[in-house]
């Protein structure tokens, strides 16, 4: 989300933003910041989870979170270089992804924002190639409905990135960042997963709705709704912003709030709950 000047009929008198544009501007600054901190908070736990355990030769380490057969198989050339591309580029992936959202890079260091933009959208494709890849050649992880969520996240990974960077080369700058904030979306639904599924055990004080075979109507439900939730928001901010009036802007920034929020509480769950016991 970018910091764009008010369109039309969102300011007062003077040229200044109104009570409901501010709000707006304010949420999204709110998303931003949770998301690139979140994301950074990722990348620490995956280099310390994996790239440890390929730098000390312990690749059993990788077997820490994945099922049998899914992490690091002996003999397995082809799905262990597949586990690691995705493992590795999901690092990269989760640096520039924050990068990209920091305002002061675009416009203070206009290069390096365009080349993480790059290696954003490139890694991106490679992880979600990769990971679709891992499911057809060595089994769903988490059952088949989350494989099925999985195999159109990666279609949606292609299709949103493409647009993104044929838009980047025309020139196209507004059409570019709504295509590369869907694309980010997309992208880190694996991330989202997770904050979604921590965030709904705190609310219900258990697993409910959760099987061990991933096939619990939460389990179906967040199979898809891990990408299309967070792209559901993202899509109104991006209505309240362009046409949007006044109250459908304050209805905007409460709904991009409120995911700011659970962005905040998902990793903060999901850091105690999940990735430092792991460590």
């Amino acid at each position: 989300m970018s910091h764009t000047n008010p369109h039309p009929g969102q300011t007062l008198r003077g040229g200044a933003p109104d009570l409901s544009s501010r709000a707006l501007t304010l949420a999204a600054g709110l998303w931003v910041g949770t998301t690139a901190a979140g994301l950074v908070v990722f990348a620490g736990y995956i280099a310390a989870l994996y790239a440890w355990g390929l730098a000390t030769g312990d690749l059993d380490r990788w077997n820490a979170v994945l099922p049998a057969g899914h992490g690091y198989v002996p003999g397995d050339v082809r799905g262990n270089l597949a586990l690691g591309l995705h493992v590795f580029a999901a690092i990269a992936v989760a640096l520039c992804g924050a990068i990209q959202l920091i305002p002061a890079v675009r416009r203070r260091a206009p290069r390096l924002h365009r080349w993480s933009g790059r290696v954003f959208l490139t890694l991106g494709v490679g992880a979600a190639l990769s990971g679709a890849l891992i499911a057809l050649t060595r089994g769903p992880v988490a059952g088949p409905y989350m494989a099925a969520g999985n195999l159109l996240d990666a279609v949606l990974v292609l299709i949103f990135a493409s647009i993104a960077w044929r838009a980047a080369r025309r020139r196209a700058i507004d059409q570019h960042r709504r295509w590369a904030l869907r694309a980010f979306i997309v992208v880190f639904g694996v991330w989202y997963y997770r904050l979604l599924m921590m965030l709904w055990f705190a609310a219900q004080g258990g697993p409910v709705g959760h099987t061990d075979a991933f096939d619990g109507p939460w389990d179906i439900f967040l199979a898809f709704a891990h990408f299309l939730l967070p792209l559901a928001v993202l899509e109104t901010y991006f209505l309240a912003q362009a046409r949007g009036g006044p109250t459908g802007r304050l209805a905007g920034a409460a709904l991009v709030a409120l995911a700011a929020l659970a962005t905040v509480g998902g990793t903060v769950l999901a850091a105690l709950g999940m990735w430092l016991p792991r460590l």
